[in-house]
C-alpha cells in the first residue's frame, strides 16, 4: 500500500543547510527539501521499531512501547520545554502551583523542583521530550499537543493526563496563496477539485509530516495526489518562492497568514493545539513513586486552573437570619460552588442583623453578580481573585484511575 508521496533524501545526501565554523548555516538550495519519493505506508509496530533504531536516544534500556517495566533509577524525571513562550508559560504554570524550578548553572539541561526532592527536571526540545517519553527517558514531561500528534504519533506509551493546561493556544491550519490560481479557492473542496494529480500533485510543505498524511487521507484526496515538503522555518515563503502550492503549519492569530499573502480555509482546521501534560504509561504503572507524582501535579494544575475561572464575592447584607439571607442568595442565582457562606457581622461588637455572604462567582458574570447583589441590598462589595479551589479528589484523576483500573482511593496520596 503506497502512502503519500514524501519529501525525503538518505541523510547524508543532504548537503542543505550545513553548520558552519562559526555557528551560521548557509543555504545550498532552496527552501525546500524535496524529493519524489513513495513511501511505503509503515504499520505501527514498524514505525515505532523505525523510531527507535534510527534516533539511537535510548539511553535507558527501555525501548518505547511494550517494555514491561522500566529501566531502574533512584529518581523522576520531568520534562520540560527548553526554549520559546511554551518553556516561559510552562515555567510560569509551575510557579503557579508553587512548584519552584532552580536551575542553578543556566548552561546546564537539568534542573530541580524544590518541593519535589525526589523529581529530576531536564530541558529538552518539544520534539525530545516526546521522543524520550516514548522511550521511557523521562516519565513525565509538559509540551504541546500538536507535538504529541506528530511525534508520538498514535503510540501506546504516552497518555496525556491533562489536556487543557490554558496556555500556548493555536491550531493547525491549511495556509493558502490568496492571489493567483487560489484566489478562487476558499473551501477544501475548492482546493481538492483543483485537479490534482500523481504527475501534477499538490505541494505541500510542513513539518507535521504524519499529521499531514492522516489529513488528507481522512479527506479523500489520493495519497498520490500530496506531495509533503519539508523546510526549516519560514514556511509561509515557500509558496512565494514557487517550491511549495501551500503551507500546513501552526496559526496563532493569522497575522503571519495574512502578512505573506496567505489565507485560511473555511473547513481547513486540522487540529486545535495547546500546553499538555504528558506520561509515560509504564513508568505511571510500574516505577515507584510515579502514582503519587501524577497525583500531586494534577492536583496542584486542576486546583489552580479551576480557581482561574472564579472570584470571591464577599457583600454585607441584612436580614432575619443567616438562613433567611442564604435563601434571598440562592433564589436570586447566587448560590456559589456549593451554595453561600453567611456569617454575622458585629458593628461595635453587638449583633445588630447584619451578615457577611461570600460566594465564587465566574470571572464572566461578575458584574451582574455585583447588581444581582445590590438589588437584595447588599453593601460594601469586595471582589478577590481566587489562587486554588481545592475539590475533594479532582476529576482528572478520577478519571485516569478509571481508565488504568486503579482503585482512586486504594492508596493515601495525602
Amino acid at each position: 500500500m503506497q502512502g503519500l508521496v514524501a519529501s525525503t533524501r538518505p541523510l547524508a545526501a543532504q548537503p542543505r543547510n550545513v553548520e558552519s565554523t562559526h555557528g551560521r548555516r548557509r543555504q545550498h538550495a532552496s527552501l525546500c527539501v524535496r524529493s519524489r519519493i513513495s513511501v511505503p505506508a509503515l504499520s505501527p509496530r514498524q514505525s515505532k521499531r523505525a523510531d527507535v533504531a534510527v534516533s539511537g536516544l535510548n539511553n535507558s534500556g527501555t525501548g518505547g512501547s511494550g517494555s514491561t517495566a522500566p529501566a531502574p533509577r533512584d529518581n523522576l524525571r520531568l520534562a520540560l520545554p527548553s526554549k520559546g513562550r511554551m518553556a516561559e508559560d510552562t515555567l510560569a504554570l509551575l510557579k503557579d502551583c508553587q512548584l519552584n524550578v532552580v536551575k542553578p548553572n543556566p548552561r546546564q539541561y537539568v534542573a530541580e523542583i524544590l518541593q519535589m526532592p525526589n523529581v529530576e527536571v531536564w530541558f529538552q526540545r518539544a520534539t525530545d521530550v516526546v521522543r524520550k517519553l516514548t522511550y521511557g527517558d523521562v516519565d513525565i514531561g509538559f509540551v504541546g499537543h500538536d507535538m504529541v500528534a506528530e511525534i508520538g504519533d498514535g503510540n501506546e506509551e504516552l497518555l496525556i493526563i491533562h489536556d487543557q493546561l490554558g496556555y500556548g493556544k493555536c491550531h493547525l491550519a491549511l495556509g493558502v496563496p490568496a492571489t493567483g490560481k487560489f484566489s478562487a479557492v476558499n473551501t477544501v473542496d475548492d482546493l481538492k477539485n483543483m485537479g490534482w494529480s500523481a504527475e501534477k500533485p499538490l505541494r505541500v510543505v510542513t513539518g507535521y509530516h504524519n499529521i499531514a498524511r492522516k489529513y488528507f487521507e481522512r479527506i479523500g484526496m489520493p495519497a498520490s495526489h500530496v506531495e509533503l515538503l519539508s523546510a526549516d522555518g519560514a514556511l509561509e515563503a515557500a509558496p512565494a518562492m514557487g517550491c511549495a502550492d501551500i503551507i500546513l503549519d501552526l496559526v496563532s492569530t493569522g497575522v503571519t497568514l495574512r502578512e505573506n499573502n496567505l489565507k485560511e480555509l473555511e473547513g481547513g482546521k486540522i487540529m486545535s493545539s495547546e500546553g499538555v501534560l504528558v506520561v509515560n504509561k509504564t513508568s505511571l504503572l510500574n516505577r515507584p513513586g510515579m502514582l503519587e507524582l501524577v497525583h500531586e501535579l494534577i492536583e496542584r494544575l486542576e486546583a489552580h486552573l479551576v480557581a482561574q475561572g472564579y472570584y470571591s464575592v464577599i457583600a454585607n447584607m441584612s436580614g432575619d437570619g443567616a438562613e433567611d439571607v442564604a435563601k434571598r442568595l440562592i433564589d436570586a442565582g447566587l448560590g456559589g460552588l456549593s451554595g453561600p457562606t453567611v456569617s454575622a457581622v458585629y458593628p461595635g461588637g453587638q449583633p445588630g442583623g447584619l451578615f457577611a455572604a461570600v460566594i465564587c462567582v465566574p470571572k464572566k458574570e461578575l458584574y451582574d453578580a455585583v447588581k444581582k447583589l445590590r438589588k437584595l441590598g447588599g453593601t460594601g462589595v469586595l471582589v478577590q481573585p481566587m489562587t486554588y479551589i481545592f475539590d475533594e479528589e479532582p476529576a482528572r484523576w478520577t478519571k485516569l484511575t478509571a481508565e488504568l483500573g486503579i482503585e482512586s482511593k486504594s492508596k493515601d496520596f495525602a
